[in-house]
């Protein structure tokens, strides 16, 4: 596994990148992937200039090719953020749903919080039945970042 590090309006972020394909994104707070090395490969430059389109507002919708590793629920769940829109959020009983399980939302939470590629894998548009922000592995000041900067660029 490869890993390069750059400077980002949320702080230092980590692409991390397996036989070309994208595989973790951590933030400074976060555990970085072990035993990967420092390399800026092409898939992690092109990760981070989308990255960086993301955050200008001139990106909504990302063209990599990810390689999350969990079980099969958590894939499907991921897939299911996948297709929440730019600026828009679903509850985790919408992603439950969606799943094939509409009880499985404590199951969705878990997935979502052990999302190996977050923005990617958009898991910050996942927020409360009521409408609250709740859960964010990474902070919940970075997931509100990320909703508005999506608000903002609607």
């Amino acid at each position: 596994m490869k890993i390069f590090f750059y400077e980002t309006v949320l702080g230092k972020i980590g692409i991390a990148e397996e036989e070309g394909k994208i595989t973790n994104l951590c933030f400074e707070s976060d555990k970085k992937p072990e035993n990967a090395e420092i390399c800026e490969t092409q898939i992690i430059k092109e990760a981070a200039r989308q990255l960086k389109c993301y955050f200008s507002g001139t990106l909504r919708e990302f063209s990599l090719q990810l390689n999350p590793q969990g079980t099969e629920f958590m894939k499907k769940v991921w897939g299911a953020l996948c297709r929440i829109p730019y600026g828009q959020t679903a509850s985790y009983k919408e992603i439950a749903v969606a799943v094939g399980n509409k009880n499985a939302m404590r199951a969705v939470g878990m997935a979502n919080g052990r999302n190996p590629i977050p923005i990617f894998i958009p898991c910050h548009r996942v927020i409360g039945a009521d409408g609250r922000l709740v859960g964010y592995s990474s902070g919940l000041d970075i997931k509100k970042k990320l909703l508005d900067l999506e608000k903002s660029k609607k």
